[in-house]
């Protein structure tokens, strides 16, 4: 069963098997998330970037992790260069970025807040297009009857108010959730 869960805390120090870049579609490391992956991960991952070339708003790919503790980084390109995220183009480079987890064999991952900051969107709204399609990710592949391959989606949020955003959306879930099952009796 994937675990989903929420951490204050800094995302390139996070010993998984891939974390995830808010990236532009140039797949240039800039600021934010994209500007801490290329400091404290080297000068490598910033040329697998190059080398891989644009990708459309709303993909995702994949580089090696340089000197982060993580094995890879998936770049989810949810905005143009200089441009804004969109509530379709966060939910699609996620999707596209837990999908891609799996096919790199990835049990752990690790995600920050794709399209809040720089990217324009309101943290509420990354929340909650980010917890729901986590948990739909989860239920697909929990309840396909086969082994979920991803066993924990780790949201990391950098500070206490983005923290407490994602928990507030997380538990209004839970209780929309239970409060479904007992009207279901």
């Amino acid at each position: 069963m994937t675990r989903i869960v929420l951490i204050e805390g800094d995302i390139t120090e996070q010993a998984v098997d891939a974390i995830v870049n808010a990236a532009n579609s140039a797949l240039v490391l800039g600021a934010g998330v994209a500007g801490a992956i290329d400091r404290r991960g080297g000068p490598s991952i910033g040329e697998e970037c190059a080398a891989h070339g644009p990708i459309g708003v709303g993909e995702a790919a994949v580089t090696g992790a340089g000197e982060l503790a993580a094995r890879c980084v998936i770049h989810a390109a949810g905005m143009p260069p200089g441009g804004q995220a969109t509530e379709e183009s966060v939910r699609s480079s996620l999707r596209a970025s837990l999908r891609l987890a799996e096919a790199q064999g990835c049990r752990t991952i690790a995600v920050p807040a794709i399209g809040a900051g720089i990217g324009g969107l309101s943290l509420q709204r990354c929340a909650e297009i980010s917890l729901e399609e986590a948990r739909r990710h989860a239920e697909e592949r929990d309840g396909s009857g086969g082994e979920a391959q991803l066993e924990e989606i780790r949201f990391v949020l950098f500070g206490e108010p983005a923290y407490r955003v994602f928990e507030m959306v997380n538990d209004a879930a839970k209780v929309e959730a239970q409060m479904r099952r007992l009207r279901e009796r």
